[in-house]
């Protein structure tokens, strides 16, 4: 009798192991929807991404060529993945859970959803519901337009945002904004993240002492935050709001990179007396062959004496 109960109490364990182990997503992410249609191009954008970032550990869909992890990862054409509702896979990508990363820093809210269109490609009974209720749902670029201007007299980058809806033109209110510079390796956030205004403005303070091109221009960027609500709305501009700085070309000053006119000096020498040592060395050799024929010769005649 005893053992039955530890029989039963063992299975009781492993059951609730195994339902401990289920990965579930908040209520408030289920019905989460993508902002703009699943298409061909973003089927395409997914795969790339899928490749690049998931295939490793999911394998390639339909083949259950996945990795062996404990729990293992779902093959994306499994019905236990095609179960899962849009916004529950958006959560998973975002958060990650054990073995599996989180892509909130890496992949763009816009990208995963392309991911997740490229996921959903495996699953002929899927219909695509797009999501409406946000204010401005949809692509940026046909809803969303991002003017940045200069306020001088408070030394601020001033974002106006504005959108169509109901073919009427309304402010984007209460949305986080971010402002970044544009730089060789990567962008610099500039400021912190703001909330737009009842019409739609958002003000950043602005370094002084900022470098821009020798004119003083900056590339800015500026984007909203919630790319899951406004598509992926962004802006590119150029102002002049640094300090001038001259930045000289690569290939101005001399370098191992740079044109033969322009290479180290060091560079040039070592390479002549290199050159010159060996052909030096050469004409050492080709003597000293002349000099042992030369003495054959000399034994021969010797010889025949």
């Amino acid at each position: 009798m005893i053992k039955k109960y530890l029989f039963l109490v063992l299975i009781a364990l492993i059951t609730l192991r195994m339902s401990a182990q289920e990965w579930v997503a908040p209520a408030e992410e289920l019905g989460k929807l993508s902002p703009f249609a699943f298409n061909d191009s973003t089927r395409k954008v997914g795969a790339d991404l899928y490749n690049t970032n998931c295939k490793s550990c999911h394998g390639d869909p339909g083949k259950n060529n996945v990795i062996n992890l404990v729990p293992a990862p779902p093959d994306i054409a499994s019905v236990k993945m095609q179960t899962n509702t849009d916004g529950s896979i958006h959560y998973k990508l975002i958060q990650g859970k054990g073995t599996m990363p989180s892509f909130k820093n890496t992949i763009s809210s816009g990208d995963l959803w392309r991911v997740i269109s490229f996921i959903r490609s495996y699953n002929e009974k899927y219909v695509q519901v797009i999501d409406t209720k946000t204010n401005l749902a949809g692509t940026a670029a046909s809803n969303v337009r991002i003017l940045v201007s200069w306020v001088k007299e408070k030394n601020q980058v001033q974002m106006d945002i504005s959108g169509m809806k109901d073919n009427k033109t309304i402010p984007v209110a209460g949305a986080e904004v971010k402002l970044f510079a544009k730089r060789f390796f990567g962008n610099l956030l500039i400021d912190e993240a703001r909330n737009t205004d009842a019409q739609g403005t958002a003000l950043f303070n602005f370094p002084k002492d900022l470098p821009g091109d020798s004119t003083g221009f900056v590339q800015l960027l500026a984007k909203l935050s919630d790319e899951s609500a406004y598509g992926e709305a962004k802006a590119d501009t150029s102002l002049a709001v640094g300090v001038p700085t001259y930045r000289p070309p690569l290939n101005e000053q001399r370098a191992m990179w740079n044109v033969v006119q322009k290479t180290p000096i060091w560079l040039l020498l070592a390479y002549t007396f290199t050159v010159l040592a060996v052909w030096g060395f050469i004409f050492y050799v080709l003597l000293q062959i002349r000099a042992i024929y030369k003495a054959g010769e000399r034994k021969e005649h010797d010889v025949i004496k």
